[in-house]
């Protein structure tokens, strides 16, 4: 059973801006819809043009209308989702032909013609100053919403001429509720998603369904009990077995986070209950022992360096081996 936005954890505020507009009948012709990769944005933009498309035209979508069982099955000839032609960019010509020149047809049976935008931040500047001509006189029936991960990346222009919904993180405990409840996840596996999720559900998803979690988080934790122990040699071979799962790697940096964070509460603390990794705590706490508060902090502060080099694409051997180095030297 769909129960539109009772069903969607978190966003609470946007919800209800989403819902006061459609019943005020005040909605813009154009949104950005700002977060991080897993944050919901794809479920609200479905949700807010589902709502806006249902013909009992309530707060919610009825999930019974024709309307929005054609949206919920993606094929509602009202409802149009942008893609790409090349791999890292949205042309002027997809633009063109699948925005400007379609947005002047009427919409076929909706109240509305929705387009949504998936990785708006790829839009060309060409792309996006032809988009911006539509958003300047759209016509009455259009509405169209940019997904993005940093709408600072979208000029000015474009960013003025739309109401921009940002998408906050989602407290744990929520995170954690729905990994139990609604996947049926033990307690200690919700609890080690829900930190490494840092508040974005679709990652607190992904890592409770992916196989390769597992295995990486193993991986890395064998690497963090020896690593005193191990030489170079052995050190350049657990990289390459890292290397080797396809999952994003930060994943992996987010679990060397994690477990300093433990080291270091713990040795402020002393107090075993915000630990996360419970079941490594003889190691967490011998590694609290051995290691200065400046040692954990300079961990700390590769950890991050090492993210930032990875965005940029650095060499993944190289960034970690700097990083297991440091490690090892504190």
């Amino acid at each position: 059973m769909n129960n539109g936005f009772q069903g969607v954890v978190g966003h609470k505020d946007i919800i209800q801006y989403i819902q006061n507009a459609v019943q005020q009948d005040k909605v813009s012709h154009a949104y950005i819809l700002n977060g991080e990769r897993g944050s919901g944005k794809k479920l609200l933009a479905n949700l807010f043009a589902m709502t806006l498309e249902c013909e009992k035209g309530g707060a919610q979508p009825c999930y019974e209308c024709r309307t929005c069982r054609q949206i919920e099955n993606d094929n509602c000839p009202d409802v149009i989702k942008v893609g790409h032609e090349k791999p890292n960019t949205i042309s002027v010509d997809d633009v063109r032909t699948m925005i400007n020149n379609d947005i002047i047809i009427k919409p076929y049976n909706a109240k509305y013609k929705i387009y949504i935008i998936p990785d708006a931040d790829l839009l060309s500047i060409q792309a996006q100053n032809a988009l911006l001509k539509t958003i300047e006189e759209p016509p009455e029936y259009a509405v169209i919403f940019l997904l993005a991960e940093n709408a600072d990346s979208l000029l000015a222009t474009i960013r003025s001429r739309c109401v921009i919904l940002k998408l906050k993180n989602i407290k744990d405990k929520l995170i954690k509720k729905y990994l139990m409840e609604q996947m049926e996840l033990p307690d200690y596996q919700a609890d080690i998603c829900t930190s490494f999720a840092q508040g974005n559900m679709g990652r607190a998803i992904m890592l409770a369904t992916s196989e390769h979690f597992n295995e990486i988080k193993e991986e890395t934790i064998q690497i963090l009990k020896y690593i005193n122990d191990m030489d170079l040699t052995e050190l350049m071979q657990a990289i390459k077995r890292l290397e080797s799962y396809k999952i994003q790697i930060t994943d992996c940096l987010d679990l060397i986070m994690v477990w300093y964070r433990d080291v270091l509460l713990y040795k402020a603390t002393k107090d075993v209950n915000g630990v996360i990794f419970k079941d490594q705590l003889k190691y967490i706490k011998n590694q609290a022992n051995k290691s200065s508060y400046e040692g954990i902090e300079e961990i700390l502060d590769a950890l991050e360096k090492a993210k930032a080099r990875l965005k940029a694409n650095v060499n993944f051997e190289l960034v970690m081996e700097l990083l297991l180095l440091t490690i090892k030297e504190n």
